[in-house]
């Protein structure tokens, strides 16, 4: 495999040389890294594959949909017939991440002051 390394970057190098990387698609921007320390070393290649694929593990899904759905009901007014119906899918939700062992801070940023100040009139 050492060989096989060498010769990769190599090609790099050259390709470098020759300009090949220049303006490519997002060069200059922030690489946006994904947050997969919540998934084994051995997994972690690939849950990338299947992400890229546009499919995600179970947990994934209902966090991104758990997000989606934080996000929509920021949007709605409590007084909206659909806030009853998405606040339920979404309690659901955070109930299932916490039973798979995930953390659910990442919901309780605005949604958790909003609802306490619903709920108790307080912050």
């Amino acid at each position: 495999m050492w060989l096989f390394d060498q010769l990769v970057e190599q090609h790099i190098a050259e390709a470098q040389k020759n300009g090949e990387f220049d303006n490519l698609p997002g060069s200059g921007k922030k690489l946006e890294l994904d947050d997969d320390s919540h998934v084994p070393p051995e997994l972690r290649a690939g849950y990338r594959l299947l992400k890229n694929s546009g499919y995600l593990p179970p947990e994934l899904e209902m966090r991104r949909e758990a997000v989606e759905l934080n996000e929509l009901l920021a949007g709605i007014k409590p007084e909206d017939e659909r806030y009853s119906h998405h606040a339920k899918r979404l309690a659901l939700l955070e109930s299932k991440l916490r039973q798979a062992g995930m953390s659910t801070d990442f919901l309780r940023n605005e949604y958790g002051e909003r609802l306490q100040l619903r709920l108790f009139g307080e912050k």
